[in-house]
């Protein structure tokens, strides 16, 4: 097994600090730790984290904010911990960047299969990929029949490179967000559920016995409202993402159809 790279713990509780440090240790992570917010965003530019997970309630800046200044520099995954289940942190982390988010008490088995699933998912190399100057559109799209390339209404998503551009503009996607829109784009107008891109977002730890709470069906209207924010999309009259009442979403396919309530 390849080595999955550097992982920063930030926990202001030793107890807790140490058996995260453990759990990653024994994934195969080499792990470096900071008791606050400040010492975390450092330890994280320096050692270039792979993974970091991130406690909400920290004594000298909250989670949030080391979160926002993590991603000036960082695209990271980044596991938000928190002992408050509680709707407007979950809607804070996943709008601030966070790639997923974990309730305090938690298991080990858990945290790992949430990390595992998260490090399944590429990372985004588009900004790498790109040369400036250049068309992004025409740089990073292969050939028009490459399976990897979907297509729709001017927008282009190459699974290889992870690469989204929208009419000649590259769009800044967390991991979450690309990975929700290539399955719409790839069942090309078949209605997914939102227990569906639950699944898409938390990969092979979620199969389809697995429950489904509201607490991660939120999270998904969560990704979807970003999305639609970064492509500029009016829910009401939509060009990419449809909702489909008490069901949940699919690909518009005539931009001059009617749209359902947006969520």
């Amino acid at each position: 097994m390849s080595d999955p790279g550097v992982a920063v713990v930030i926990e202001d509780d030793a107890d807790l600090r140490n058996l995260l440090v453990a759990v990653m240790r024994q994934s195969g992570f080499e792990v470096h730790s900071a008791a606050g917010g400040r010492e975390g965003v450092d330890v994280v530019r320096h050692h270039k984290a792979d993974v970091v997970t991130l406690d909400v309630g920290l004594p000298d800046i909250d989670g949030f904010e080391v979160l926002r200044q993590i991603r000036h520099f960082s695209d990271a995954y980044i596991l938000m911990l928190t002992g408050r289940d509680e709707e407007p942190d979950l809607l804070t982390a996943l709008h601030s960047g966070a790639d997923d988010y974990i309730t305090k008490p938690f298991r080990p088995r858990e945290l790992r299969a949430r990390v595992a699933a998260m490090m399944r998912r590429p990372r985004d190399r588009s900004a790498e990929n790109s040369t400036p100057g250049a068309d992004p559109e025409t740089s990073q799209s292969p050939a028009p029949r490459d399976e990897h390339v979907l297509r729709h209404d001017g927008l282009t998503l190459n699974r290889k490179t992870r690469a989204v551009v929208l009419r000649g503009t590259d769009l800044a996607l967390t991991r979450s967000e690309f990975d929700l829109l290539h399955e719409l784009l790839r069942v090309a107008g078949a209605v997914c559920s939102k227990a569906d891109l639950v699944r898409v977002v938390r990969g092979e730890y979620y199969r389809e016995d697995t429950y489904i709470s509201e607490s991660d069906e939120r999270a998904v209207e969560v990704h979807i409202g970003n999305l639609r924010r970064k492509l500029q999309e009016d829910p009401r009259s939509p060009r990419w993402l449809q909702t489909v009442r008490g069901v949940g979403y699919r690909l518009v396919l005539d931009v001059r159809e009617g749209s359902e309530e947006p969520a």
